[in-house]
């Protein structure tokens, strides 16, 4: 990952929250619910989030897991990582800093990978994918929340609101119109659905994959199982 793309992150990070709420209406919450159910964790599972940002998907997997599960939150950018542990109000969440391109774990150390929002924004996509599964056991499941590109009537209003309204108010909330510029350049650039599949496939790293659009199409979650 870019030094660029993590200033950038740093520099959304104190008001990050806000401006997903306001920009989502609170929807990416039911999304990351949507994942957390999808990826069958259980209680007692080890999760592992990378680009967990401020915690969120983190969180919801550690509820899942319970008391006997393990769940690990990383990121590249500290100053997102900073504000997570404060959000996970002392739930038993370990935070900390690493490039998905190279996680510091050993081969299926955990039950399931996880990624929301974030797989757009690295330089190699297709290694990060087949590093996350990496550290998931065989059978275990990668886990990936994106946005897609919906179409028709549908569409024609979420490209107006993407390509109007969330770099206006996003640059609001957070003082950086550069940055949601950029978020939603490369929302709608990024591959979705059976095009992400097929990322997936190329990794060779998995048995199975699917895809689940959510929202018209808004947001999709993906799911791999290692091979």
């Amino acid at each position: 990952m870019s030094h660029t793309v993590r200033a950038m992150f740093a520099s959304i990070a104190p008001r990050y929250d806000l401006a997903n709420s306001v920009l989502s209406l609170g929807i990416h919450h039911l999304w990351r619910r949507r994942l957390v159910k999808l990826s069958g964790v259980q209680a007692g599972s080890s999760v592992l989030d990378c680009a967990t940002g401020t915690g969120d998907l983190a969180i919801a997997f550690r509820k899942k897991a319970g008391p006997g599960g393990r769940v690990v939150g990383t990121d590249f950018c500290e100053e997102m990582l900073e504000r997570a542990p404060a959000k996970a109000k002392g739930l038993s969440i370990e935070f900390l800093r690493a490039d998905v391109h190279q996680l510091p774990f050993e081969t299926a150390s955990f039950d399931a990978a996880s990624i929301a929002f974030g797989i757009r924004n690295v330089s190699r996509p297709v290694d990060a994918l087949r590093e996350m599964a990496r550290a998931v056991r065989p059978g275990g499941k990668v886990m990936v929340l994106e946005f897609g590109q919906p179409t028709g009537l549908w569409g024609t209003f979420y490209r107006f609101y993407s390509n109007r309204v969330l770099p206006f108010v996003g640059g609001l909330l957070t003082g950086n119109f550069q940055a949601y510029q950029y978020l939603n350049r490369t929302s709608s650039e990024f591959p979705c659905g059976e095009k992400f599949l097929a990322l997936l496939r190329e990794t060779k790293a998995f048995r199975s994959v699917e895809a689940f659009p959510m929202t018209g199409g808004v947001a999709w979650v993906y799911r791999g199982v290692v091979a």
